[in-house]
């Protein structure tokens, strides 16, 4: 993706007028721009603009459906009958955002973002505070360690690339595990998942309908195994057949925090005979609708385990999407993935300002 930036940098600094020519579609009038360009530097820039596509962007619009009108409705009472943003205005701000599951933390420094903003402008019309809620929660999340993954991706310096994904049951685990199979999958990567959850035979099972479903192979052993005995055939299997990506399921039981952090040590531990430095990636699974349960969750976690990246779920049965902007904030971990719908291609990477957008955006 730095290469691909650099690449666009490079054409907009040899063509002053390529925002322009981008944004309004004046073909005519840049008609000289685009035959300037060379085959690469026109590949590079519609791959750019192509990332994201209007289906895309759609899903999430739906998928966000709920919470903006909760957020929407909530900030209309906020400024009812107020021109300018004052401090009555940033109160009623700071209870909409903490009732839409923004988190106490995250909600008091957006406000202090505003307040700020206000104090620099002198004058904030309230028409504007939609505006500005999308640009400092955008800058916010910015500051978080989660630069936007391009697609559905991996690293390929070495192979295989192995995910550990961690999470309570019922935050749809295995669901999201599936789903990252087949996107993974349709970019042409080889997959191997790994059903190290072997406390519950259904998610044996869900696991087992998942690979049929997406055609990848799925390493299981008796009910009651040892997880890391699961583990280790994994990413056996893997590195035999030359595999890209191994996604490894592992029980959700969070009753014995002590015992969680030592199944999840041996499981680590055990992977790094087959593949050094395994898992490159701990996938942290929360369910969206459950609010501020999400954030405890996370908590746990975070606390038992180091976790790398995390994708939310459910979003789109709830008005709780805040969460997602609060989580990010707080535990400086990147939110990878975020869950819209039960569709396969539901599951999309999280972009910062896309997401924002759907939220705040006036059309949106």
């Amino acid at each position: 993706m730095d290469v691909l930036q650099k690449e666009i940098d490079e054409v907009y600094a040899t063509h002053p007028t390529a925002h322009e020519a981008l944004d309004n579609g004046i073909v005519e009038q840049h008609q000289q721009f685009v035959r300037s360009l060379t085959d690469i530097q026109i590949i590079v820039i519609m791959g750019f603009f192509s990332f994201f596509s209007k289906e895309k962007k759609e899903t999430l619009d739906k998928g966000l459906s709920k919470t903006k009108e909760s957020v929407f409705s909530k900030i209309a009472r906020a400024v009812a009958g107020k021109s300018k943003v004052d401090d009555e205005v940033l109160d009623n701000l700071e209870e909409v955002l903490i009732t839409s599951d923004v988190g106490v933390e995250t909600t008091l420094n957006i406000i202090k973002r505003i307040e700020k903003r206000a104090a620099a402008d002198k004058y904030v019309n309230t028409q504007e505070l939609n505006h500005i809620l999308r640009d400092e929660i955008a800058a916010l999340l910015t500051e978080n360690n989660s630069d936007d993954v391009a697609d559905f991706d991996v690293p390929i310096k070495k192979k295989p690339y192995v995910m550990m994904v961690v999470g309570v049951n019922g935050v749809g685990k295995t669901t999201t595990i599936g789903k990252l199979a087949y996107q993974f999958k349709k970019a042409g990567k080889s997959v191997y998942l790994g059903a190290a959850d072997t406390f519950r035979a259904a998610a044996v099972e869900q696991l087992m309908i998942w690979g049929e479903r997406v055609g990848v192979p799925v390493v299981k052993q008796k009910m009651g195994a040892d997880p890391a005995s699961v583990a280790f055939d994994t990413l056996s299997s893997a590195v035999a057949n030359n595999a890209d990506v191994v996604i490894i399921d592992t029980a959700g039981r969070l009753h014995n925090k002590v015992g969680l952090m030592n199944e999840l040590t041996k499981i680590k531990n055990v992977m790094k005979k087959v593949v050094p430095n395994a898992p490159d990636e701990v996938l942290l699974v929360l369910d969206g609708s459950t609010g501020q349960n999400a954030f405890e969750q996370a908590k746990q976690f975070t606390l038992a385990t180091e976790v790398t990246a995390m994708a939310i779920t459910k979003l789109d049965g709830t008005a709780k999407g805040g969460v997602v902007i609060g989580i990010s904030d707080q535990f400086k971990i990147p939110v990878k993935y975020i869950g819209l719908g039960e569709g396969m291609e539901d599951l999309q990477v999280f972009r910062k300002n896309e997401f924002v957008d759907s939220l705040f955006g006036e059309n949106a």
